[in-house]
Parts: C-alpha cells; sequence; structure tokens
C-alpha cells in the first residue's frame, strides 16, 4: 500500500497553480485481488475512524468539519454513505445545504452553515457548504443579487473583485474556525462527464432511483465546462497550507471511498484525541462506588 500513501500526496492541492485537467477522474485497479484488499483497508479504516471518533466525543474539546462538494451524481452522498457507516450517530452529523430560504437569504452567506458547525466531540458533514457561494454563484451571479447586497444590485458590479473578495472571506472563515478548534478537511469529487452521463442514465432506467433524477441536473450539464473552471479558481484560490483542497477521483466509487476514509483517519490520528482522565477525588469516589455496587451485585 506504499503507492497508495504516496497517492495521498499527490491529490492534495498545495500551490496556487492547480490546474483542475491535471487530476485524474479514475483510479482504477485491475485486479481482483487488489480491489480485495482495498476493500478489507476501507473496513480497517473504519474501524478505527469509529475508535478515534468515540475518543473525540468523550474528549469534547476538538471537532472535525469535512466538506464534500463536486458536480450532481459525483458520489457525495454514497461516499458519506460507506465512510461514516459503523460509526455512533451521537457524535457525527450530516448537513444538506441546498437552496437557501428566505429566511436564510436574510443573513450573511456564512451563518446557515456557521449554526451547523460541529461541537465539541463532533464529526460534522456538509454535503456541499458555503463554496456554493463561488460556484454555482459565479455560473449564476443572479443568484448573488438575490442575496440582497447593498453595494451589488446589477450584474455589473459582480466582477473579479467581487469573487476575489469572497476567496479571501473564505480563507479568514476558515482560518478562525481551525484557529477555534475545528479542523477541516475539503475533498473535491472529481468525475468525467461522461461517467455522470452513466450515472444519470442508471436514475432513468432504474424506477428505484428515479427520485434522485431531477430536470435541473440535465439542464446544469450545459454549464459543464464553465463549472469545472470556477472549480479550479476556487481550488486555487482557497486551498491553504492549514486547510487544503483533496481532488479525489470520483469515477471509481471504491477508491474514492478508500481516498476519503485514509485522509479522515489520518487527519483523526494527527488530532491525538484522548480519553479525559480523572483526578484523584474522582478516582478515590469511584473505588468507594465500586464496592458499594459489588456489594449489591452480591446480596
Amino acid at each position: 500500500m506504499k503507492s497508495y500513501e504516496n497517492f495521498l500526496n499527490q491529490i492534495r492541492v498545495s500551490d496556487k497553480k492547480f490546474k483542475i485537467k491535471d487530476f485524474d477522474t479514475r483510479l482504477v485497479l485491475d485486479s481482483i485481488a487488489e480491489k480485495t484488499i482495498l476493500g478489507k483497508k476501507i473496513a480497517d479504516d473504519i474501524d478505527e475512524i469509529a475508535d478515534l471518533q468515540n475518543i473525540l466525543y468523550a474528549e469534547n474539546r476538538q471537532s472535525l468539519l469535512i466538506i464534500l462538494q463536486g458536480m450532481d451524481s459525483s458520489g457525495k452522498d454514497g461516499a458519506i454513505k460507506h465512510v461514516m457507516k459503523g460509526i455512533n450517530p451521537q457524535g457525527v452529523l450530516v448537513h444538506s445545504f441546498k437552496h437557501p430560504s428566505d429566511q436564510e437569504l436574510d443573513h450573511d452567506y456564512f451563518w446557515r452553515h456557521t449554526i451547523k458547525l460541529p461541537e465539541h466531540g463532533q464529526i460534522v458533514i456538509f454535503n456541499r457548504s458555503y463554496y456554493e457561494n463561488v460556484l454555482i454563484s459565479k455560473v449564476h451571479p443572479e443568484l448573488v443579487l438575490a442575496e440582497r447586497l447593498k453595494n451589488y444590485q446589477k450584474l455589473s458590479k459582480i466582477d473579479q473583485d467581487f469573487w476575489k473578495m469572497r476567496y479571501n472571506q473564505i480563507n479568514q472563515y476558515e482560518k478562525t474556525i481551525t484557529e477555534t478548534g475545528t479542523q477541516i478537511l475539503k475533498f473535491f469529487l472529481h468525475i468525467s462527464k461522461q461517467e455522470q452521463s452513466k450515472r444519470f442514465l442508471a436514475r432513468i432506467n432504474n424506477p428505484n432511483k428515479h427520485w434522485k433524477f431531477s430536470p435541473s441536473d440535465i439542464e446544469e450539464r450545459n454549464y459543464w465546462y464553465a463549472y469545472q473552471d470556477v472549480y479550479e479558481q476556487t481550488i486555487k484560490n482557497t486551498s491553504t497550507k492549514e486547510n487544503p483542497w483533496y481532488v479525489i477521483p470520483a469515477d471509481d466509487k471504491v477508491n474514492a471511498h478508500l481516498l476519503i476514509s485514509s485522509i479522515i483517519l489520518g487527519r483523526l490520528r494527527q488530532m491525538r484525541p484522548a480519553f479525559p482522565t480523572k483526578t484523584k477525588e474522582e478516582l478515590a469516589y469511584m473505588s468507594k462506588a465500586k464496592l458499594i455496587l459489588e456489594s449489591e451485585c452480591e446480596n
């Protein structure tokens, strides 16, 4: 697995020269034996993630925010389902952000995300996030007008300086979150247009998946290359040393799940959560309580 560990470093965006075309959408292993090994590694990673999450929850002093971004059908829901299974739901929350409500539009674009940030001891997953405000909003700038910003009442005002300002706001926002005890992991699930076509067709051909199909998904495919550009610009401008982006090749789901679980596990290990220690007085009380309880069990 040494080569796989090296690959984790390759998908980490580390500089401002990021080009989306330089990152593959597929990492496929041909051998059934290799896939069996990876399947076992995913299970092992999930077991250790569950153990560390339990300690993180008991420690109650730090937290982890996981952000998943990607084109429609890139596998965000599947990644959450597979990587987070077996983890105590008491310490893990998932929030999916759709089109903002009127109440949410009456606040700054961070507000609805801020109120969902993890508490101490929690892991929180954002299925889409405040990054939508520099992604879909950049492809469809009329969405910015719906925010009713005082100095941006015309599309002509939403220029490159505006987006540069937003990138800086996001970097500062994440810097503050990190400094106050919440680690951040950001994943871009990088899917090819051809693979997206296959997944949309699978939804159409399977009646049990019709609920997943939306006409807007097809309409947004007309903006495929615009989205590739805004993702490139967003990742380039918001991948920092403290909070880098990871570009996950998402055409192959098994490998995508393994990469995500490996990175989450690595970060939890770095956080080194620890069970809280008891004082001498607390330990003495527990010893007395133990004698009383053992006596009751004997009677």
